[in-house]
């Protein structure tokens, strides 16, 4: 058997390690076909991620030029811990206020925010959704199309 078949993770792992994560690795092109890379929040949504930028960003602007991403989930330090997920695919563009909120309350309440602070818990989500609803009407958000999705857990190899 190969060390490759011995670390992939089934779909099921995949899943939990996407829903559990907050943030990713984003690579978009830019203009002279280099990678732009970044590091993202983001939220799930239908099983896909989900994530939002300001409308005048570098990766929107790749993004309307050429719609195809790739995504990297990690977790781990050690050689025999590491495990992630690569989302390779394209974005589907979400620029309507209802949509682009819809996805920023996926992304903030799953990020830890300064927005909260010390507040009590029942003021949390009122101050997360007067954050989003400010910070929605000067993005757009994506939904990731997955063409293809590989995965490593390096704990089966100790295993």
């Amino acid at each position: 058997m190969k060390q490759r078949d011995t670390v992939s993770m089934p779909a099921s792992e995949i899943s939990a390690l996407l829903a559990d994560s907050h943030k990713l690795q984003l690579a978009t092109i830019n203009p002279d076909g280099t990678p732009h890379l970044v590091s993202m929040f983001y939220g799930m949504r239908d099983d896909r991620i989900a994530f939002w930028t300001y409308r005048a960003s570098q990766k929107a602007r790749n993004l309307a030029r050429d719609p195809r991403v790739t995504c990297l989930v990690e977790d781990g330090d050690d050689y025999f811990e590491l495990r992630g997920v690569q989302v390779t695919g394209e974005v589907t563009v979400i620029g309507d206020l209802a949509g682009v909120t819809e996805v920023g309350r996926l992304v903030a309440a799953r990020m830890p925010s300064p927005v909260v602070g010390d507040l009590p818990p029942a003021e949390v989500a009122a101050a997360l959704e007067l954050y989003v609803a400010h910070a929605a009407t000067k993005r757009v958000a994506y939904l990731v199309r997955p063409t293809r999705v590989i995965s490593w857990d390096h704990r089966r190899l100790t295993g």
